[in-house]
């Protein structure tokens, strides 16, 4: 552990938390905010976060605090893993303690409500921080398998290259392996669109159906993410890549994943309010189909799997009545 390695991850849910073992393995110290104080006290005390990785050892250079300013205090990184729809005022709360000349990093994937901003456009609005402060990182990081430190990739992007470079060589442990990326703009869309894909794959398994139907909204999920991320110049290949295609398999293919399992339940008939009365987790395709939809509408982009997921979680059309409208529009060649 290098003691002039300083990381803050604000937000101890799952992800946040499982980020914090990637970073003390790769030699970090790494203080952990929480938004409950039993939470942080409970972690201090047992090595453990038992509301959202229980049975999970936390290495002995996670700390935790209720404090924002203690926890962010010396950290030349800043990582923010809250969910995407609260985090304009999360860090209305925190701008004064950061850091100035921190990195603030992203773990979050989803588009705001109301702005329609990505989340590094919200960092920016919001600390003032400019480009080559803010990273991204993004790919098939499933928390509870991260957590129990399975071999995993995923990419860190900044538009400076150095400064991903930097992030890489903050992140790189022994089961995690990191690649940079200039390509912010890709990566967060294809990590907020993939949630929404996740939901619609989610609703199919529910209703029954199988690999032909999953398969098949799975790639076309990744045309209109595609579609949506070439509207503002992302690079194509991103979306090909462990950002893209790579973190679209992940949260489509497994039972850890919130968004598919919030469009399991979906599917088998629960409402939206019972899902949510259910589990602590966010789904965060769930909080930013809406967005996603009219960040599409507002740059002219066709995306019916977003539309349709909009619609359910608006309770505006069934999990069922989704399906049959995707077979039901007009054909048309399958690169158009």
């Amino acid at each position: 552990m290098n003691p002039d390695h300083k990381v803050a991850v604000f937000g101890a849910g799952s992800w946040g938390t499982a980020f914090s073992i990637v970073l003390a393995d790769a030699g970090n110290q790494v203080t952990l905010w929480a938004r409950r104080e039993e939470v942080a006290k409970a972690i201090s005390e047992t090595r453990e976060n038992p509301d959202y990785l229980p049975g999970i050892l936390l290495p002995e250079h996670v700390t935790a605090t209720h404090d924002p300013e203690q926890a962010a205090a010396g950290a030349d990184i800043v990582v923010l893993a809250v969910p995407s729809q609260t985090l304009r005022a999360n860090l209305e709360d925190w701008a004064s303690v950061l850091p100035d000349r921190s990195v603030l990093v992203s773990l979050m994937k989803g588009v705001e409500l109301g702005t329609l901003q990505r989340m590094s456009e919200v960092i920016a609005e919001v600390t003032g921080a400019g480009p080559e402060r803010i990273a991204v990182i993004s790919g098939p990081n499933l928390s509870k398998e991260i957590a129990r430190r399975e071999p995993a990739a995923s990419v860190v992007a900044c538009t400076e290259e150095s400064v991903a470079r930097m992030v890489q060589d903050r992140v790189h442990g022994s089961m995690f392996r990191p690649y940079t990326s200039v390509d912010v703009v890709g990566c967060e869309i294809g990590g907020a669109y993939k949630n929404v894909v996740g939901i619609a794959v989610g609703m199919a398994v529910g209703l029954g159906f199988g690999d032909n139907t999953t398969a098949s909204l799975i790639t076309r999920g990744l045309a209109e993410t595609a579609r949506l991320a070439r509207a503002f110049d992302a690079n194509p290949m991103t979306l090909m890549g462990l950002a893209g295609l790579g973190d679209l398999v992940a949260t489509c293919s497994s039972p850890l994943s919130r968004n598919r399992s919030f469009g399991e339940k979906l599917g088998k008939g629960m409402t939206v309010e019972e899902i949510y009365a259910s589990t602590r987790q966010v789904a965060e395709g769930a909080k930013s189909c809406a967005s996603i939809h009219a960040l599409a509408q507002r740059e002219g982009v066709y995306v019916p799997i977003a539309e349709a997921i909009d619609a359910v979680v608006a309770g505006r059309m069934t999990a069922a009545d989704t399906m049959e409208s995707f077979i039901a529009r007009d054909t048309k060649a399958e690169t158009d």
